[in-house]
């Protein structure tokens, strides 16, 4: 079985806000593959299903960002699942909003909700999806930052960029990390590479 983390804070208050990418990811997942959420003993939602012939558990933690790992480690130990079968998808303010990358490893950076995961695993040896959702600007504190909701004008950028970590799961449950990986960072880099040549 696979474990998919979406990290996010609960969203009968927070739905709609940055930090809430991997949850949004993990929402259209369960609605694209018919995957039933509710409430599990490991202080998560979560549920159980298959996609492209792969057992997975959907799983989004309710413990808030900065406590997601214990509900992480929780659910790993309880099914003896290895880091091999875990996958986090989590906002990241260091790519744009649309984008998407993903890493076998990796540190947190200044994600708190990855550093609860890495102290609580005791590793950062796992496959991770990272849904852009912007740079910080430069006047705002940066929990402000990614606990506000999204302007309406960039909202199709918002659902653009689910739906690319949505693609980015299941590629890597149909074809593996490598393919996803050559997927969409070959994307983000052309991005990228256009953006400098035009002198943005």
């Amino acid at each position: 079985m696979r474990l998919i983390a979406g990290l996010g804070n609960p969203e009968r208050d927070y739905r709609g806000t940055r930090h809430n990418m991997g949850f949004e990811t993990l929402n259209k997942l369960a609605f694209d593959h018919d995957i039933k959420m509710k409430t599990s003993k490991f202080r998560a939602i979560s549920g159980d299903g298959t996609i492209h012939g792969e057992k997975v558990m959907l799983f989004k933690p309710q413990t808030y960002m900065n406590l997601s790992g214990e509900a992480v480690r929780d659910a790993i130990n309880f099914y003896k699942l290895t880091h091999d079968d875990l996958i986090v998808v989590y906002d990241d303010i260091d790519l744009e909003l649309g984008d998407t990358r993903v890493r076998e490893t990796g540190s947190a950076g200044s994600h708190n909700g990855m550093k609860s995961v890495i102290y609580q695993l005791g590793a950062q040896d796992f496959i991770r999806v990272r849904a852009g959702i912007g740079p910080k600007p430069n006047e705002w504190d940066l929990s402000a930052f990614v606990t506000s909701r999204f302007r309406p004008d960039d909202i199709d950028k918002m659902v653009e960029g689910v739906a690319k970590a949505a693609a980015a799961v299941e590629t890597i449950l149909k074809s593996g990390v490598k393919e996803a990986m050559n997927m969409f960072n070959r994307r983000a880099k052309n991005k990228i590479d256009r953006q400098q040549a035009d002198g943005e």
